[in-house]
């Protein structure tokens, strides 16, 4: 990996690589125009030329979904139970009531909390599996209360989504699920067909071409992010062990060859021996070519003065995950303004977050740390504001209600205040 020094380079070309124009926006404008159009027989069609799947049907059985459950291995089961109920457990704590407050006069004003009716989640598939995404996206949903969660994932050439993937559909309480990928999956999620219902609110990762459909169908639905490639930023100091700093940046390394990984450290000797490490690690990954692209292209070890200039660096990166490998972490979280999930200490590597720590790894990438946040209960719900004020309680204020109104050249406004307290002057 490239070592530089902070002090001796440019500034501007430290961030994170961001997820540019690829070229795709005409394609998904034309493929979310024909799905609106032709709904299921627009499904078919893409499922046989993207996935290469002679598709019969769209919707996945019940009877379905219990067979995959039964036919995971029993290691594999345990591990997806305890990660469901992790995550249950710590989305749990993110559940809110609603407030009311009441005034003397017997006026009061207050807030409510109603779930998001119908969501739609999107888990890649494919020639892929992630069973975690689902329990990421699907179980903050089910605590919220949403009367529907429906799931769509691209089949692979069998015409089947992957077992462990409908296992945990299963486990987390999905309603339905459709073999649907790309960004026909989020029009037909977005506008509804024959068989898949409109929803209100679409979440999940995806690629280029499914992150530019949730951008062009945003309106008509609501979304959680637009996902780019993701990033780990490690903080480290002389405590870090140089293997575990390598093994964790290679692990957001292997998603994608677009992809970042970034160390900065205060120490010159760790930067060498993590340098080292990486390249030691690399050629024993079975998907090296793809972690090597990664690296090479975006990857970069820079070396500051301090720890908290390295704190400094990471919230202008604000990176998707951030770990401070350092003695003390609890002490430099109180520095952290932007980072999408943090992981504090020397044996907290990011894919415990990944899969069963609990916490959300559905999180915000591209610098949108700085004012985005993980994936939650509180996606999926509404808040709704009400007030109610007697006529007596009006008459208290409606002389100010139309000084403003009248400030802002508004009249009717002023007068819907004052009718109610007293004869206007018209």
């Amino acid at each position: 990996m490239k070592i530089l020094d902070y002090n001796e380079i440019d500034k501007s070309t430290l961030f994170l690589r961001r997820l540019e124009d690829s070229g795709v926006e005409e394609i998904v404008r034309g493929i979310i125009a024909d799905v609106a159009q032709s709904g299921d027989r627009a499904l078919f069609a893409y499922a046989k030329k993207f996935d290469r799947a002679e598709l019969t049907n769209l919707e996945v059985t019940q009877a379905e979904l219990d067979d995959a459950l039964l036919s995971m291995p029993a290691d594999l089961l345990d591990a997806m139970q305890t990660a469901a109920e992790n995550i249950r457990a710590f989305h749990s704590m993110q559940l809110r009531e609603g407030f009311r407050i009441e005034r003397p006069d017997g006026a009061y004003m207050g807030q409510k909390i109603t779930p998001i009716e119908k969501v739609g989640l999107y888990i890649p598939g494919g020639t892929a599996s992630y069973p975690s995404t689902v329990f990421m996206n699907a179980i903050p949903a089910k605590l919220a209360g949403c009367s529907l969660v429906v799931m769509v994932s691209p089949p692979n050439e069998r015409g089947k989504i992957a077992a462990p993937i409908l296992a945990a559909a299963r486990l987390a309480g999905v309603d339905r699920v459709f073999m649907a990928g790309g960004a026909q999956a989020i029009a037909a999620l977005a506008y509804g067909t024959e068989t898949m219902p409109k929803v209100d609110k679409i979440v999940g990762p995806g690629n280029a071409f499914v992150a530019e459909a949730k951008r062009q169908v945003f309106g008509r639905v609501a979304i959680d992010m637009i996902a780019g490639p993701s990033e780990i930023l490690v903080v480290a100091d002389e405590t870090a062990t140089p293997a575990f700093v390598a093994a964790d940046l290679l692990s957001q390394a292997e998603h994608d060859a677009l992809s970042s990984a970034v160390l900065i450290t205060n120490n010159h000797t760790l930067a060498v021996e993590v340098s080292e490490e990486v390249e030691r690690q690399l050629s024993s990954l079975p998907r090296e070519a793809i972690a090597r692209a990664s690296i090479e292209n975006n990857g970069k070890i820079i070396v500051t003065d301090d720890l908290l200039c390295a704190i400094d660096l990471a919230n202008d990166l604000a990176p998707e995950h951030l770990e401070l490998c350092v003695h003390e972490p609890e002490r430099y979280l109180a520095y952290v303004k932007n980072a999408g999930s943090v992981f504090l200490g020397n044996d907290c590597p990011e894919s415990l977050g990944d899969y069963l720590a609990g916490p959300n790894h559905t999180l915000p990438t591209s610098g949108t740390a700085r004012f985005s946040s993980p994936l939650g209960v509180d996606d999926f719900i509404k808040k709704t504001q009400y007030t109610y004020f007697s006529r007596e309680a009006l008459a208290e204020l409606a002389d100010k209600i139309a000084v403003f109104a009248r400030a802002e050249g508004l009249e009717a406004h002023a007068r819907a205040a004052l009718i109610r307290s007293r004869e206007t002057n018209t």
